[in-house]
């Protein structure tokens, strides 16, 4: 097992790691729309949606690897209502084959953020 951190990405909010690397798999914890420069969540949904998947691309570059490695995707709304427009957003992230995907509301998101993405990659893409 090894922790997987970018100094690009933001620091995490809590007691984790930004990545676990295990079995040719990384573990990506959930990232928020957080800047890392301002430590502040970026405004509206759209743009926290997209920092987030920023901030993914940040931990998985730091193995070498790219959105194209993501296996599996979970992501969490602070209002259903967000889907289809975070939906839209996360179409440009991926091509086929797009990676498997769960998606939630939840009651709360830490620091009163919008959207979390968390995702599982692959080391190497089979």
């Amino acid at each position: 097992m090894k922790v997987v951190n970018s100094p690009l990405a933001p620091d995490a909010v809590g007691p984790y790691s930004q990545a676990i690397k295990t079995n040719g798999l990384i573990f990506l914890s959930g990232q928020i729309g957080l800047d890392k420069e301002t430590g502040q969540l970026v405004d509206g949904l759209e743009k926290q949606t997209q920092q987030a998947f920023r901030n993914i691309s940040y931990v998985l570059e730091s193995e070498d690897l790219t959105l194209a490695n993501i296996v599996k995707v979970t992501v969490l709304l602070s209002d259903i209502q967000h889907f289809d427009k975070v939906n839209e957003i996360y179409a440009q992230q991926f091509k086929a084959p797009y990676p498997a995907r769960s998606a939630f509301a939840v009651r709360d998101l830490p620091l009163g953020a919008l959207v979390e993405i968390e995702v599982i990659a692959e080391v190497e893409k089979g």
